[in-house]
């Protein structure tokens, strides 16, 4: 896979050539730096051009990131603080023999794991936890938003998503969501799961798909702005929506 890279003045972007169809502009912490993702056929200079088109928003989502509160990595300690569902618990770990697990009474998480247990299995153990608790939730989420916009959602996954909290293929109807998620309030999870689904109307972010969100979550702008205010977890980054320079590259 090819990378080049385009200088704007001080500014260095990292330019990928994938096989995809849309151009991505991630700003990544923690310095800020600048990564497009452009579809194999682009020349340098079209995706140059896109790059220069978006020199604010880039410049905007730098300053954002070197405000926002960001939370420390998580080494899973002894009363450590860990959100969930928006609030703040304090973590116990326990070490015993057996399966490892977790449980959660009232405002205290507790980890059990063997005594050999290193900081990444810790992690690997409260993932499959976060994973669980969404799992509880997502279902009946999407069973509940697929008659109020008339669509119907093949499946859904959870991943670590690093620049942004959920994606839609609408082609095989299936959307994808950020595990981080689970730290956020319920409303901020359902507010992300209705804005994937969606995309099954409307795949990009035009008038129309705007239109959507208003009819069916007319308080979008506010989820929206309530997200993205909350701290980002230590390896979050901000992605700009994808767009399409195919228009640009005869």
């Amino acid at each position: 896979m090819k990378t080049e890279t385009i200088q704007l003045g001080e500014l260095s972007i990292q330019v990928t050539r994938k096989a995809i169809k849309n151009v991505h502009l991630s700003v990544h912490p923690p310095d800020g730096h600048v990564t497009l993702s452009a579809p194999t056929a682009t020349r340098l200079e079209v995706a140059r051009t896109y790059a220069i088109s978006k020199l604010g928003w880039i410049r905007s989502q730098q300053e954002k990131l070197k405000h926002q509160a960001r939370e420390t990595p998580r080494r899973l300690i002894e009363r450590e603080s860990h959100s969930l569902w928006g609030r703040h618990h304090l973590l116990t770990v326990v070490r015993l023999d057996g399966k490892p697990f977790v449980s959660l009474d009232h405002k205290r998480i507790t980890l059990t794991v063997r005594p050999d247990s290193d900081a990444s299995k810790r992690a690997e153990v409260i993932h499959e936890w976060h994973k669980s608790l969404l799992h509880q939730v997502i279902p009946g989420l999407i069973a509940k938003w697929n008659p109020k916009l008339g669509v119907n959602v093949s499946g859904y996954f959870l991943q670590r998503m690093k620049t942004k909290w959920g994606s839609c293929n609408h082609r095989a109807r299936r959307i994808r969501l950020n595990t981080e998620l689970v730290k956020k309030p319920k409303d901020l999870l359902e507010y992300v799961i209705v804005h994937e689904m969606a995309h099954l109307l409307e795949p990009t972010h035009n008038e129309r798909f705007i239109s959507i969100l208003n009819k069916h979550w007319p308080f979008w702008r506010e989820a929206r702005a309530e997200l993205n205010e909350l701290p980002l977890s230590a390896s979050s980054g901000i992605k700009l929506s994808s767009a399409s320079i195919t228009n640009r590259q005869k």
